[in-house]
Order: structure tokens, then sequence, then C-alpha cells
């Protein structure tokens, strides 16, 4: 029976769908080959694709459609990173090279050799003139790309090295590779050698004086002295290996090969997932860094993991063909999509809206978990409206936004409670709102006038449907 109530304003439901179909809002989606590389641009509505079959696509999310491809790799191209302020994109594939694009020329502006194996992950700094990559040669590299220069070589990890970040803020770089290690590495050293204009004051007085070098104090001359005749152009802190950039921490607690190691940007936080079917969250201070809590669900290997950068999420994405989202403070999955016959690979996050894209065997999608556009309906000479677990008006003529009541309400799922839609009878002054958590449910409510009892959570009656509506004669 999907009806309740017979008179006015009767109460029609239809009903309930599927939990996990809940709020996923797809904004964009393609068909392709496999997408193994994605990065949104930080202002414009777009979207880059790294494929499985060498092409780069350049895609406009908000008009759907295909501004761009690159085609220039050898093989497939599975890292691929935006600048922050240039027109410019980095890519690195399995012909060992990454490549720096102008998308306003819309060609390659040049080539980094070096690496000897297939490149994992590419991304700029946000900051310095820096890329940093990963490479299945055990290495992690930092180039300068306005000098078209390595500076540093990162060595450590003894198996495949799967991805490589900068910290958004500190002097950090985060990778994770196939021999069960997640590691933070501290570039500080790094960056006051080769970048001397970016030291402070304070990190200045904090290095001291610079070392004399003895040249002239012994017949024989120093052993810098010696090697500089001896090689030229060449330091010996390069030979033999300075203390530029050197393992802060060693992460382990994974019984298989990490895949994707992602920090947050505000805390103090990383997030790792591995072929282990884990989730894995582990907090770090100046000293130490450990294991905070691990996150199962998946029930294949675990592609890619990211903090959502608005919210206390953590998404994840995996080769058993599911997104899911976990909530940080309660540890625990809170959503869940999956997709009938394709693999995810990668992920990523908008950092200025509640974007998100996810790369698959056939294609990607650009997704947000929960509308931004509150749930309205509009009434006599304004609008009523759900904000904040609040019902509230707001009134043209005078301009006053008015708290009428706290609808607080508690779910089953752990998701957000987000209103989906409401509707108001203002002849008995009800309301009816409806919610996409549970499978989807409803609620009824008496509407005070004047926000008279805006504090007190009002009692209400719930049903289970996907929606509800109000119908009446001749309303």
């Amino acid at each position: 029976d999907f009806r309740m109530g017979t008179g006015v304003g009767a109460i029609f439901r239809l009903p309930r769908r599927p939990a996990w179909r809940g709020a996923m809002l797809t904004k964009f989606e393609t068909k392709s080959n496999r997408v193994k590389g994605l990065a949104f641009h930080s202002s414009r509505p777009w979207v880059l694709a790294s494929l499985h079959n060498g092409v780069v696509q350049l895609w406009d999310f908000r008009m759907g459609t295909l501004i761009d491809r690159f085609d220039e790799h050898d093989g497939p191209v599975r890292g691929v990173c935006f600048h922050q302020s240039q027109p410019l994109f980095v890519t690195g594939g399995d012909d060992y090279k990454i490549k720096v694009w102008n998308y306003k020329l819309r060609r390659c502006l040049f080539s980094l050799l070096g690496h000897l194996d297939y490149i994992r992950t590419v991304q700029f700094h946000v900051e310095h003139p820096w890329i940093v990559s990963a490479s299945d040669d055990q290495t992690i590299r930092i180039w300068n790309w306005q000098q078209r220069s390595c500076v540093s070589v990162l060595t450590g990890h003894n198996h495949y090295v799967m991805c490589a970040q900068f910290h958004v803020k500190d002097d950090l770089v985060l990778s994770a590779s196939l021999d069960q290690t997640v590691r933070v590495w501290d570039i500080g050293g790094l960056r006051k050698k080769t970048l001397p204009e970016t030291v402070t004051p304070e990190e200045r007085s904090a290095m001291g004086p610079p070392m004399p070098d003895p040249a002239g104090s012994s017949p024989g001359g120093s052993l810098s002295s010696k090697l500089g005749k001896a090689i030229p152009n060449m330091k010996v802190e390069d030979l033999f290996g300075g203390n530029d950039a050197t393992v802060k921490y060693v992460l382990e607690g994974h019984d298989r090969g990490v895949n994707w190691a992602s920090f947050h940007s505000t805390l103090p936080l990383i997030v790792s997932g591995a072929d282990d079917r884990q989730v894995k969250l582990w907090r770090m201070n100046e000293t130490k860094a450990w294991e905070v809590d691990t996150l199962r669900g998946h029930i294949n290997n675990v592609s890619c993991a990211l903090f959502h950068p608005k919210q206390e999420l953590i998404i994840s994405n995996s080769e058993d063909k599911s997104i899911r989202v976990w909530d940080m403070s309660k540890r625990q999955g809170v959503q869940t999509f999956r997709r009938e016959h394709d693999r995810f690979w990668i992920l990523a996050v908008h950092q200025e809206s509640n974007l998100l894209a996810a790369g698959h065997d056939g294609g990607m999608i650009v997704f947000k978990l929960e509308r931004e556009r509150p749930a309205f309906t509009p009434i006599s000479g304004g609008v009523l409206f759900v904000k904040d677990r609040y019902v509230r008006s707001f009134d043209y003529g005078s301009g006053k936004d008015t708290a009428l009541m706290s609808i607080r309400r508690s779910g089953n799922s752990g998701g957000p409670a987000v209103a989906r839609s409401v509707h108001y009878n203002e002849q008995e002054n009800m309301l009816l709102v409806c919610h996409d958590t549970d499978g989807g449910s409803y609620e009824l409510y008496s509407v005070p006038r004047d926000g008279r009892s805006s504090d007190q959570s009002q009692e209400c009656k719930r049903g289970a449907g996907s929606s509800a509506v109000f119908v009446a004669r001749q309303r």
C-alpha cells in the first residue's frame, strides 16, 4: 500500500530504493580506454584524463565537451597534473618520459629523461618550480622544470614506487611502494640548497655561518678542491649523496604492496590503500608517525585513497569495482558506489569545490557526494528551505532570514542527513521533508509560525520511500 490518508494533503510515496545508490550526483561521464590518471584544473571547469592507450584527454566537464587530446607518449600514461597558475600540465608514461605541455600552445614543450622504468605519478609543487615523479625503477625524482634538470633522486624503496606527492605547505614528500611501506621524506635541505631565495631569516640564523674551505691550509689542499680539479662542475655532496632529502618516517603496517598514499591538506594525517584490501589512517608529529586505524570493506586491491578537502571523509576506490566513502571520526563506511564491469584505478578531488573524479576500465566519472544547493520550496512572498538541519524562511520584501524549527534527526546509515526535497502545505502549515538516507525516507512536520520553537527539535511522522508529495483537490 503506497498511500497514507485520504483527505486534504494526503501523502503518496514510492517504494524505497537500494541504500548504496544514495546521493552520488554524476556531473559528467566519459567512455574511453582505461583511465589511469586524473587531474582537475584549479580554476577552470576542466579535467585531464590520461589513458592506458597513450592518449591524454582534456575535458570541459561543465559543458561535457572534449577540448583537446595529446598523443605523444609511447604506451600507457599513468600520471598527469595541472600547474597551479601557469598554462602547463605534466604527464608521465611507460616510455620512461616525463613531458611538460602548454595547453594554450597545444604542444609538448620538453621531456625530462632519467627514470629507467615506468613512471607511475607526476605532480607539480604548488609554490616551487618542482615536479616530483615516482617510478618502477624504485626511485622518486625531484625535477626543476624551469631549469629542465633533475635536482634530487630519493632512494630507499626496494620495489616499484607507486605514487609520490608533495605536501601542500611543509617541506615533505610522501611515497607508497610495493615494498609494503609508506615513506615520508624531508626535503627542507633540498629547498635551502637549490632554492636559496626561499630561505627565511630564521632558517638562515639556525644554519649558522658557512664552513670555510681549508683548501690552502695543507700542501695537497682539501678533498673538495682535489675533486674539483678532477671533476669540474661536480660538488662532493652530489657525488656521495648529501643530506638534502632524507627519510623522516617509514610507515609499516600493510601486509601487501601499497598502491597509494595521500597527505591531509591541513591536519598531520596520511591515508594509504594497498593490495591487502585495507585503507589505513596514519598520524604524524615532529618526531614520529604511527597507525591510527584500519578501514576494512574492499574485497580486492585498493587502487587509490584520498581525503575530502572540505569534509571529514576519506574516499577510496578499488579493483573490486567500488568507490567507498568513510567517516574519518567514526572510522566506518558511510557510502558505497559500485559499477558492474569496471575496475577503478584512480581518484582526484577538486581542492576548491565539492567535485571528485574517478577513472575506471571504461572511462571516468566526475561526481559530487551531495547537493550543495539546499532543498527549498516557494511560499507566498518568499521561500522555505532546509539548511544545517534547520527549516528557515526567507522573505523577499524585508530580506529577513528566519529559523522556524530544528529537524535534527538520527539516520541509521551514519551519513549526513541532507534533505533532498521539501514540500509545504500552507493551508495546514505542514512540511514534508524527503531524505536519501536509510534507502529513502520522508518526515512530516507541523511548522510553528515565526520561529517560536526554532531551538527545539520537532516531533514528526516518518515513513520509508524514495519520494513523497502532498496531493489535494484544487491544489
